[in-house]
Formats: structure tokens, C-alpha cells, sequence
């Protein structure tokens, strides 16, 4: 454990990052009626701008992981800080839906290794049985993001534009830099870090098999979340100003989760996986059943946030069976999340282009919770 640095003030600077990166994540799905109509596109076509900055994630947390294996942590942070709030800041200003679906990809790019990197560094600096709450505490600010960022950020999008919000998430990127550079402590590099070292991740089968829990069986909440804003004006009939209050209570369910889950979950981070994907497969069943009345349709947005808590036990288990390749199997895993927020998004879509309506994204979301718990049940059955 590195000790010349205080755990609180380093893992606060790296949960700001995670409520900059959660706040433009999450903001683009609740905002995707107000880009839509403003570039002149259908929903499921604007669903698209979310699954390319799932893609850049998917794409950059690998790419950058092994090609900075011998960069500094902290200065890796700070540099990837530096590049989101710069995308981000030019999303706010494009003229077109290519020039978005561009600009998403690239503000992709440093999601995954940002991730990645800031949860290795927290979690050097407790003992190894509070790994999965030290991860936890960096999503932690993901998720106030689901509960303030987003929000506002879709206020701010009736009110004033929805390109303000990708300013805010600029500023404060630049903010988490220098919070990062003042309070993260100098790593230095592992003695024999090499790209090909950190490659040796990809041969490892329980990395795998990980990676491929996460990016299956976490998309049912993607499915639901992205076209939630549509659901509730078209389908529950609510007013404008209600939905960012039901966001707010998706979030808070995260928020729940996440402080409940991790600290039971040493010694039996698969046990409690497997549960958390039970928990989704019903959970979004039910969704579909809760979209005509505003009561239930909160209800349920809750208890699908409870699930959000998967993301650090899948962390914590990568950092067990990753061997030296630690940095790429963390980022893979940010990857593997994207994928699951590109895919998610995507069925959905095409369930509502061949009719089946809004609600249907419960269902779709069910089913690939059922399918993550096959892949689950694979992953056991390996370990044993």
C-alpha cells in the first residue's frame, strides 16, 4: 500500500473525475430529446450518439492502457483529464449529428483508462479487504452524477440548451486535473511494466470471462436508462419538469447500492455478482409492467439502480485474477461496460423501431441479464 498520501482527499479528487465522466455519460441519455429535436433526428437515430461514446470507451481504455503501461499514474490521470475536457467542450459546440457522433467517440477514448487507473490507485492505499469499497468510493461520484449532474444537466437543457451541459463536464475535467496532480500521489511505474506484459490479460480466462459478465449482463440498465426521458413524456404522460427527479431517483438507487453491497462482498465477489444479475433480470421485468403510472415507474428505476453496485465487485475480481496485468484487465473492464452501454442502447432501439414500444426495453434489459447469468454460471463452473 502506498502511505504518503491521504486516502480520503485522493479518492474525493478521483470521484470528481467520476462525476465529470458520469455527468456527460448519463446527461447525453436524459438529453437525447432535446439533441434529437435540435439536430433533427429520431430518438433511436440520437441513441446512437450514445453508443458511439460507449464505443470510444470500448475502444480507447484497451488502446491506452497498454500503449502508457510505462507512464506514471498520475500523470496519466491528469493527461486523460485533460483530453475529456477538451471533447467534451467542443461536443457543446457542434453543428451537426456527424459532427457529434465524432466528437462522442473521442470523449470516449479516456473513460475506460481513466476508470481504470484511478481505481488501482485508491485501491492501493487501503488493505486489501477494503479494495471493493475503495472502488466503490471513486464510482460514488458516477453516481452522485446520476443523482445532481444529470439532473441539472437536463434542466439545463429545457431552460438554457442542452450544449451547456457538455461545458459544465469540461470545466470540471479541467477541475478533477488539478485536484488529481494536488492530491494522487507519484506511483512509480512497475518494475518490468511492458505493453506485452499488460497484454497478457487478454489469454487470462477468468479476466475474460469477467470482462464478458459485465458487458452482457450490465446492458439491461442501459437499455432502460437511455430511453427513460422518451418513456416518461410518451408513455407514463408526466410533465417536463418531473423527469429529471425520476433520474434523480435512478440515481439514488446506485447511490444506494453502492454503499450497501461492497462491504459484505469480501471473499464472495462471485456469490454476490451472480445475485446482482437475479436482481436485474427481475427488476426489468417488472419495468416493463411499471411504465403507466409515475409511482411505479420511480419505484422501479430505484431498484434497477440497487444493481449498479455489479461495477466495483467485477473490479475487485479483475484485480484478483489479473496477475501483473493490472492496469488493462481495470480499464477492460470500463470497456466492458461500455459495451454493455452500446448494446444495451441498441437492442432497445431496434425493439422500439419494429414496434414493440418503450417498454419494451424492460424486457430486452431482462434478457440480457439472463444472459450475463449464463455467462456467470460459466465463470463458476471455471473457477471450480
Amino acid at each position: 500500500m502506498a502511505r504518503d498520501s491521504h486516502p480520503d482527499l485522493v479518492h474525493f479528487a478521483l470521484a470528481v473525475g467520476g462525476f465529470a465522466i458520469g455527468t456527460t455519460e448519463f446527461a447525453t441519455m436524459s438529453l437525447l430529446p432535446y439533441f434529437a429535436r435540435d439536430l433533427s433526428i429520431t430518438a433511436p437515430t440520437a441513441g446512437h450518439a450514445i453508443s458511439s461514446y460507449a464505443l470510444g470507451v470500448v475502444v480507447g481504455a484497451p488502446l491506452i492502457a497498454v500503449l502508457a503501461a510505462r507512464i506514471e499514474r498520475r500523470s496519466l490521470l491528469v493527461g486523460l483529464m485533460l483530453i475529456f475536457a477538451l471533447a467534451n467542450g467542443l461536443t457543446g459546440l457542434v453543428p451537426s449529428y456527424q459532427a457529434m457522433l465524432v466528437l462522442r467517440f473521442i470523449s470516449g477514448l479516456p473513460h475506460g483508462a481513466y476508470f481504470g487507473v484511478a481505481m488501482l490507485v485508491a485501491a492501493s492505499l487501503v488493505p486489501e479487504e477494503k479494495r471493493a469499497q475503495a472502488a466503490a468510493r471513486v464510482l460514488m461520484g458516477l453516481t452522485v452524477a446520476t443523482i445532481i449532474g444529470v439532473p441539472s444537466a437536463n434542466w439545463l437543457g429545457q431552460a438554457i440548451g442542452w450544449r451547456w451541459a457538455f461545458g459544465i463536464v469540461a470545466a470540471l475535467s479541467l477541475l478533477t486535473a488539478g485536484l488529481v496532480g494536488v492530491f494522487a500521489p507519484r506511483q512509480p511505474v512497475e518494475q518490468g511494466a511492458s505493453p506485452l506484459i499488460e497484454l497478457g490479460a487478454l489469454k487470462n480466462r477468468d479476466v475474460l470471462l469477467t470482462l464478458a459478465i459485465g458487458a452482457i449482463g450490465f446492458g439491461g440498465l442501459f437499455s432502460v436508462y437511455t430511453y427513460l426521458a422518451d418513456t416518461l413524456l410518451l408513455v407514463t404522460h408526466v410533465p417536463e419538469a418531473v423527469v429529471p427527479m425520476v433520474f434523480a431517483i435512478f440515481g439514488a438507487g446506485m447511490m444506494s447500492g453502492l454503499m450497501i453491497v461492497p462491504p459484505f462482498a469480501h471473499g464472495r465477489l462471485m456469490r454476490v455478482a451472480g445475485w446482482i444479475l437475479v436482481w436485474f433480470a427481475v427488476t426489468l421485468a417488472l419495468y416493463s409492467l411499471a411504465v403507466g403510472s409515475l409511482w411505479t415507474i420511480t419505484l422501479s428505476v430505484f431498484a434497477i439502480g440497487l444493481g449498479g453496485s455489479l461495477g466495483p465487485i467485477l473490479q475487485t475480481r479483475l484485480m484478483g485474477v489479473a496477475g501483473k496485468a493490472q492496469t488493462l484487465a481495470a480499464a477492460l473492464n470500463h470497456s466492458a461496460f461500455n459495451a454493455a452501454n452500446a448494446l444495451g442502447p441498441f437492442l432497445g432501439g431496434v425493439a422500439i423501431a419494429h414496434g414493440y414500444g418503450l417498454a419494451s426495453t424492460g424486457l430486452v434489459g431482462s434478457g440480457l441479464a439472463l444472459s450475463g447469468l449464463a455467462i456467470w454460471a460459466l465463470a463458476v463452473r471455471a473457477q471450480r
